[in-house]
């Protein structure tokens, strides 16, 4: 019976992958900032058949207790044979109008958090025979964006730290997992960050005519299941990753012509 602890679980990607895990029977610790957000995703776990359900709120902008949450989140079932860092925050500023407190929260949050679980449940991982890890990355993370200078560059740190990490330990039994989401239906833009470091507040017309958070979920639990080392989720937007990989001048012209909301 797997046991998987997702973060961000409370809407979109995270709240779809947990509930197709919970048809599977899997044991599942579900994360993110409200408590009143996760409540109602843990009860459609456990209707959908999940063995059990752990809510463990937290918010991810304290560093300070991402040690404990971690040890409370791999007791509560005795192990965890996956980990989905999925939560997140993004952006819609220019760089000028993108304060460092801003670029400090979203690294905090889309970085250091990830980093800070991973780290914290390496060990125990590695002693009981390996385990999984999941990441959620972003399209944003393979080049520039418009309006995403401190989510841009969150995502790509990501890349550098987990492709490490596997390197280091797949001879232990890690494995790690690289999810790659172009424009998902999620309130991601919703929640971003705005001038001032207000919120967004509305859903940009890219991210409303995405794929769906269940067809995107069925692409990542599938992916993590068969080892990928990364998963492209998302539609046409995708493409921009093999235009970047063959040709990175012609990315940079097009990235500088896309509409960002």
């Amino acid at each position: 019976m797997l046991s998987v602890w997702i973060t961000g679980a409370s809407s979109g990607i995270g709240a779809a992958c947990a509930c197709r895990y919970a048809a599977q029977g899997a044991r599942l610790v579900l994360t993110s900032s409200s408590r009143e957000r996760l409540e109602p995703v843990a009860a459609q776990c456990r209707a959908q058949g999940a063995a059990d359900v752990a809510v463990l709120p937290y918010d991810f902008r304290d560093l300070s207790g991402i040690d404990a949450l971690a040890r409370s989140a791999w007791d509560a079932f005795g192990g965890l044979d996956i980990v989905f860092l999925n939560a997140g925050v993004s952006q819609r500023t220019t760089v000028e109008d993108t304060s460092l407190e801003m670029i400090r929260e979203m690294m905090e949050i889309n970085y250091f958090a990830p980093v800070a679980i991973a780290r914290a449940l390496l060990a125990p991982m590695v002693a009981r025979g390996g385990g999984h890890i999941a990441v959620t990355t972003s399209i944003a993370g393979r080049f520039g964006f418009p309006l995403r200078c401190g989510y841009s560059s969150s995502k790509f740190a990501l890349y550098g730290f987990f492709e490490t990490l596997q390197a280091e330990y797949y001879d232990k039994g890690i494995r790690v997992t690289l999810v790659c989401p172009g424009r998902v239906r999620t309130n991601i833009s919703f929640y971003a960050l705005d001038k001032g470091g207000q919120r967004h507040g509305w859903m940009d017309p890219g991210q409303g005519g995405g794929m769906s958070p269940e067809d995107a979920s069925a692409v990542i639990v599938r992916a993590i299941s068969r080892s990928r080392r990364e998963v492209l989720v998302g539609r046409k937007e995708l493409v921009m990753v093999y235009v970047k990989r063959f040709f990175p001048g012609l990315c940079a012209r097009i990235a500088r012509k896309i509409k960002p909301m």
